[in-house]
């Protein structure tokens, strides 16, 4: 039973955390880009109408033209990486009267160190970062894949043409220090409007914070730890473990930072879930808490002799398995 988790994430520094807003399981038969789809448009009618246009960023493991085209009329950006072999095409020219099916399809936009199939990008954008150094980006209008019978698109009897934005992000260095090899970045995005360049790459950075929430989830909380029998516990638990993350985002500045000898003081403000973690205890005895008393370390006196119990019933499935990813 995969989970899909819809998160908040800072657009002010790196690190910062995530505010999970909303989480839905997703069953085995089910399709995981129209799942995708209902829980933005879920989120979506939960905004308001009058702020600024919800931006959602996926990895590479979601199909970005998919995505556009069920979104079309929805009030949201999407921003997914692609691979660095994709093959784009621009529209073609209008027909000149001659016999034959138009072309559906222009010049050739290849992605992989191709760039003689590039044109001149309609928006660019150079920008300075402390960690990455200088940051160039590009970005091309109007483009569209050529789509085949397969996956989503299976039953389609006339296949649409998906138009949206490729971009092109390229920094001077990575983060130091790092062994990672530095590679071009490209995104697809879609939506009303033209693409800010700068938000783009940025919050594509962001979508980084989301795995540690993941890890955090999965590693501290226990998130893929209990043997969940049902589907409906799976979803209890999963809104439990929610819960408990919402409870150390908001007890930030509540807490005392109690770090270990290698770590570096941090502001109130800027403590990871962690390290929130480790002072709450002190904080529970002041708010209190609707659990019970731990129980006794100390081992019971088992099962009496003669009684038997039966075999366990319902599937033994993890409540959530990771995401597809880069």
């Amino acid at each position: 039973m995969d989970s899909e988790l819809v998160s908040t994430c800072s657009q002010e520094r790196p690190g910062a955390g995530t505010a999970p807003i909303d989480a839905r399981r997703i069953p085995v038969s089910a399709d995981v880009t129209d799942a995708t789809v209902a829980q933005i448009r879920d989120v979506v009618s939960l905004l308001p109408e009058d702020g600024d246009v919800p931006m959602f960023v996926f990895d590479a493991g979601y199909d970005p033209i998919a995505l556009g085209h069920d979104l079309a009329g929805t009030r949201a950006q999407v921003l997914v990486r692609i691979r660095d072999d994709r093959v784009f095409y621009t529209d073609p020219p209008e027909p000149d009267g001659t016999v034959g099916r138009p072309r559906r399809h222009g010049d050739r936009f290849g992605c992989a160190d191709d760039p003689d199939t590039w044109p001149a990008p309609d928006h660019t954008l150079t920008a300075s970062d402390a960690r990455y150094g200088t940051v160039t980006v590009a970005a091309w209008s109007g483009l569209h894949p050529k789509l085949g019978r397969r996956g989503h698109w299976v039953g389609h009897d006339t296949l649409p043409i998906v138009r949206g934005t490729v971009i092109r992000v390229e920094v001077e260095h990575l983060p130091k220090p790092t062994a990672r090899t530095k590679k071009t970045l490209w995104l697809w995005w879609s939506g009303a409007g033209t693409p800010d360049l700068d938000l783009c790459w940025r919050a594509y950075l962001r979508r980084f914070d989301i795995e540690h929430t993941y890890r955090f989830a999965k590693n501290t909380l226990g998130w893929t730890t209990p043997r969940i029998c049902t589907p409906e516990q799976a979803d209890r638990w999963t809104w439990l473990i929610a819960a408990a993350y919402t409870q150390l985002r908001l007890a930030r500045g509540l807490v005392t930072d109690h770090r270990l000898p290698w770590e570096k003081p941090r502001e109130p403000d800027k403590l990871t879930p962690a390290r929130v973690r480790r002072g709450f205890r002190r904080l529970v005895a002041t708010i209190g808490t609707p659990a019970r008393p731990p129980k006794s370390d100390q081992p019971g006196p088992g099962r009496p002799k003669g009684t038997r119990t039966g075999p366990r019933t319902g599937p033994v499935t993890p409540p959530s398995r990771r995401q597809p990813e880069v």
